[in-house]
């Protein structure tokens, strides 16, 4: 909701629903055209909005539901919430000789979004994890779990993603921080496994 009002009041202050006088400059024929697709971007966040979608970078996800998109679903993430959900995790793990990946999420995370909606629902990285414990650390509400969590690992916030071995330590040289393409996820990936 907040991204569509950032794109329609500055749409609407360069005038994107004035008409243009006939003897209209080229810059102001071309502020006109920015503000026009401001306006429509924040429409259609407002529309998606009101579906129920969250993703301001696919705000029509589910309008025409089909097959292609069915496919597209990401990879599902087991929650915890604390320090402790997370050391119980590690360790059933570690017990079962499973290496673990936690992600850092927060709803208004903007390079969360991107990991969640180009990187996760690539087929390939969906088949290099495989047989990876996969674990989400949603830090949206900043609780005093969430500043736990981060505190433990010297995190300021996501996105951040960190990968525990069959021993139950974390490889820290293989920390993704910041949006990774498919490409480059799949390649971390690789490294962390051999």
């Amino acid at each position: 909701m907040l991204w569509a009002t950032l794109l329609i009041l500055p749409a609407i202050y360069l005038k994107a629903i004035d008409p243009l006088p006939e003897n209209s400059s080229g810059w102001r024929k071309l502020w006109k055209g920015i503000g026009l697709m401001m306006l429509a971007y924040g429409l259609l966040l407002l529309i998606g909005f009101s579906m129920g979608n969250d993703n301001p970078l696919k705000p029509l996800q589910g309008f025409g539901v089909n097959n292609a998109q069915a496919a597209e679903q990401g990879i599902v993430f087991k929650r915890v919430a604390s320090l402790s959900a997370l050391e119980a995790e590690i360790l059933q793990a570690d017990t079962n000789h499973q290496t673990v990946m936690l992600d850092f999420y927060a709803d208004w995370c903007i390079s969360c979004k991107e990991m969640e909606a180009y990187t996760f629902t690539d087929p390939k990285v969906k088949q290099a994890l495989a047989g990876v414990v996969l674990l989400q650390a949603d830090i949206t509400r900043d609780s005093a779990d969430d500043k736990a969590l981060l505190a433990k690992f010297n995190l300021i916030g996501p996105p951040a993603i960190l990968f525990f071995g069959e021993d139950g330590k974390e490889s820290a040289a293989y920390r993704v921080i910041g949006y990774q393409d498919a490409k480059t996820f799949i390649k971390t990936l690789q490294q962390v496994k051999s």
